[in-house]
């Protein structure tokens, strides 16, 4: 079942009991698995030396976004 995305409030205010954050109210499975995602993108790009990392995040998006498109559609 789909729903909307909410982001962190902070990672001062992520709460690691329970099932869910307090302070977002995702679940701590899914906090940890963006984080993750959120440190490989950030290691590769650091790997890469990219000077225009913006530009490299806009193409991954835009990639990204397509993908999920013909996703939805199939």
């Amino acid at each position: 079942m789909a729903y909307q995305f909410k982001s962190c409030v902070s990672r001062g205010a992520c709460t690691e009991d329970g099932d869910r954050c307090r302070a977002c109210g995702r679940p701590h499975e899914e906090v940890n698995a963006v984080r993750t995602l959120t440190n490989q993108v950030t290691t590769f790009i650091l790997q890469m030396d990219y000077e225009n990392s913006d530009e490299f995040l806009e193409y991954l998006k835009s990639k990204v976004a397509k993908k999920l498109r013909m996703a939805k559609s199939s």
